[in-house]
């Protein structure tokens, strides 16, 4: 991991029309090699948090810069730039259930490929050979002619991990990647995660709940409470002091083994 600065956000505030404050005043950085985890309760901020890094919302003020390109400034097609290179995948797994898994990891090439020569299925072999050597690092090459809908939610969550890598992107944002999965296979895509960070050097940044998988993967955290950053450091130093403070005081830790 380098000191190299992907992110730096600066005094971030978002705040929706109906006039809930998701976001106060948040400032970190995210560098590159990062395996950066954000944690707090439902509602502190997290998913709004990924969601402006990634250009699907702007902040209402403040700053956050994409290797030193302001995001909320940024015109439409440059958002779109920016999400190329700033890959998100999500709790539900958003497939085409009735379309093969090899056609799914495809579509995360569009940026390249163009939706009129997608539709016709005219992916170039290069971009096929690509979406298998993904599906191959996250161990369901076995599965590129079968339908996403039969699939698990384990297996279709790692073919969302394909879609967004064939993207070729620097950062990938994951927003309650494992929320919607059973404790066993919560590590599982834990694993391919860490897998993608350290093989590919792409930086994660990821929204989670338990500590337990925090401890075991993240390589920093950052907490939200009620919109406000209130801890950013090493996931060790997390305290049964820092629990309270975190999710609060009657808050009871729940371990994924």
């Amino acid at each position: 991991m380098t000191s190299e600065t992907l992110f730096s956000l600066r005094a971030v505030n978002k705040v929706y029309d109906g006039g809930v404050h998701a976001l106060k005043d948040i400032s970190f950085e995210v560098h590159k090699g990062e395996f950066l985890v954000v944690i707090g309760l439902s509602g502190s901020g997290k998913s709004t948090l990924l969601r402006c890094m990634n250009a699907l919302h702007r902040p209402t003020s403040g700053e956050i810069c994409y290797r030193g390109r302001d995001i909320a400034a940024a015109t439409s097609r440059e958002a779109r730039e920016i999400r190329q290179r700033v890959a998100m995948i999500f709790q539900h797994f958003n497939l085409v259930p009735r379309t093969t898994v090899l056609k799914n990891v495809l579509t995360g090439a569009l940026g390249r490929t163009g939706t009129a020569r997608s539709l016709v299925g005219m992916f170039a072999d290069e971009e096929r050979k690509r979406a298998m050597r993904f599906l191959d690092l996250l161990g369901i090459a076995d599965k590129a002619r079968h339908r996403a809908d039969q699939l698990s939610g384990g297996q279709q969550q790692r073919v969302a991990i394909a879609r967004a890598l064939t993207q070729e992107p620097e950062v990938l944002l994951a927003d309650e990647p494992v929320a919607s999965l059973d404790p066993a296979t919560c590590h599982t895509i834990m694993d391919y995660l860490q897998k993608v960070n350290r093989e590919l050097g792409i930086t994660i940044v990821c929204n989670l709940h338990f500590l337990s998988l925090v401890r075991q993967y993240a390589s920093r955290v950052v907490a939200l409470r009620a919109g406000e950053l209130v801890f950013d450091g090493q996931p060790a130093d997390i305290d049964e002091a820092w629990f309270r403070r975190i999710y609060g005081e009657e808050a009871k830790e729940v371990h994924v083994n």
